[in-house]
This record gives C-alpha cells, structure tokens and sequence, in this order.
C-alpha cells in the first residue's frame, strides 16, 4: 500500500481524490477503529445498536491493521504484559524508532508458551466477526472497485493505498511517542509501561492520543479526560447519544477506585490553545 502511494499518489493526484481520501480516512479512523474496534469491541465502554455495531466493526477492518478479533488479541496481550515489571520492548514499543517501526509494521512476537485467548460468547457465536476475520485484507477490494467506477485509478490509489498506508503508519508512531516521549496526568504504581500524552497530533487520532488518559481508565468510552483535551471520538458518542444510537457510555466515575493510580499536575498534557480560549485552569 505504502509502494502505491508513493508511487502512484503524484501520479494521480487531484482535489476530488484527495478529498476522498480525507474524507475516508477520517470516518474509518473515528468511526472505525477509535469507536468501534478500540472504545466498543475492545474495552465495551458504550452499547449501541446491532446494525451500529456491524457497520463500525466494518469501517475498522478498512482501516487495514487487522482483523477485529486479531485486533481485540493484540490488546489482550498488550494490556497484560505493560501492566507487569520487565515488559519485553516489542510489546511496550521501547526499541528506538526504526527498529521499532519494522518491528510493529512487519512483524510479530512469538511465545514460548502463548497466553489464553477467549472470546466473550456473544462475540465466539458472532459469524459477522469470523468473516472480517479471515476476510480482512480482502474487504479492500469492493472499496476499490466502488472508487474506481466513482473517479478511476486516482481515486483507488488515493481512497485505499494511501489512506491504509497513513492509518497503519500514523497507528504506529502514536502508539511509539505514546509509550516513550510526552507529558502525562497519571501515573501506575508498579506498572511496566507507563502511557504517555501526544497532545499535538491527539485531535488527528480522534482522540486516541490522550494515552495516559487511557491507561489509567482504559474502560472509560471518554479518552481527553480533561477540558483542554479535545476528544472528536467522544464528541462524536455524545452527538449519537441524543439521538439514541448509543447509550451506557462508560466514564471513570463508573470504574473501580484504583489504588495504584496518581494524579499529576502537567500542563504540558493538554492543548495549550484550547486553554487560553477557554481560560482552563490546570
């Protein structure tokens, strides 16, 4: 996808293909993977309707990463192994850039003894979910014939290759500032990793980049826990709230008390713009 894009993108490049490509990246990554793979299907931070639940499902898988019950294992294994001392760096992105680029975009870890997996039995009996599973990669492909017939050859390369290519890198070099570089409001006692804020790229991640946030309340539906954290993913809940699409949406008020959790004070871990406009204090 990458090769594409590269490519071919100056190539093909017109207002009309990069408007798709904006507009398609923008919807499979906050419909798709921050609320429906990640806040839904991961950590089931709100309901929504079944055909909701589909469709977001749906926009995830375009997304290109994985499929959602191979990404609903990676977290599984994440989650468990940043929680403990000597985090092996694979899993808590702590090789330096490059080597942890081709470790995260090309490869995989493997276990000596491999931890449980298990589905919840509502989602083991789901056949929509077995068929993106296995179907994954495929699922690109009545995208592009869709976009081809729409505006041709620029449109595909622009509406598929060149949005995965970003959404798959962009994923990673979140998730590496998020492990390693940037402020925090919250610390773990005794966690292995901690998570770390990126708050110039949070909003373009749909909110995802508040990541301390999410590590200290990775149940919360909320991710930009504080007024000068914008969060476009919970915006986007609460407007599908009012109008009944969602509901039971988690916030930390409604999660167990931790012990082990500190609140910092960082002003850095916050948008400094929406500060003075707002005149939030820290």
């Amino acid at each position: 996808m990458t090769a594409i894009a590269l490519v071919f993108g100056p190539l093909t490049f017109s207002l009309s293909a990069f408007a798709v490509f904006l507009v398609l990246t923008g919807v499979t990554l906050l419909f798709g993977h921050s609320l429906g793979l990640h806040r839904k299907l991961i950590h089931g931070s709100f309901q929504c309707l079944r055909w909701l639940d589909r469709l977001m499902i749906y926009l995830g898988t375009l997304v290109g990463m994985d499929g959602p019950i191979g990404m609903m294992r990676q977290h599984d294994i994440r989650d468990w192994a940043q929680r403990v001392p000597g985090c092996h760096p694979y899993v808590r992105h702590g090789s330096p850039m490059l080597k942890d680029y081709w470790w995260q975009v090309h490869c995989d870890v493997a276990f000596d003894v491999p931890p449980a997996f298990v589905l919840e039995p509502e989602r083991r009996s789901d056949g929509f979910l077995h068929v993106m599973e296995r179907s994954w990669m495929l699922q690109q492909l009545p995208l592009a014939v869709l976009l081809y017939l729409l505006g041709g050859w620029g449109f595909v390369v622009w509406g598929v290759c060149a949005r995965v290519a970003l959404s798959v890198t962009g994923h990673w070099y979140v998730g590496h500032l998020a492990h390693n570089h940037g402020p925090s409001r919250w610390h773990i006692r005794g966690a292995g990793v901690q998570g770390r804020d990126v708050p110039l790229l949070a909003a373009l991640s749909m909110g995802e980049g508040w990541h301390a946030n999410h590590h200290a309340f990775p149940g919360s539906a909320r991710l930009g826990l504080d007024d000068d954290q914008p969060d476009p993913g919970w915006w986007a809940l609460k407007a599908m709230q009012r109008v009944g699409l969602v509901w039971g949406l988690v916030t930390p008020s409604d999660l167990e008390a931790r012990s082990t959790l500190v609140r910092l004070r960082d002003r850095r871990s916050g948008c400094a713009v929406v500060r003075r406009v707002l005149r939030v204090e820290v």
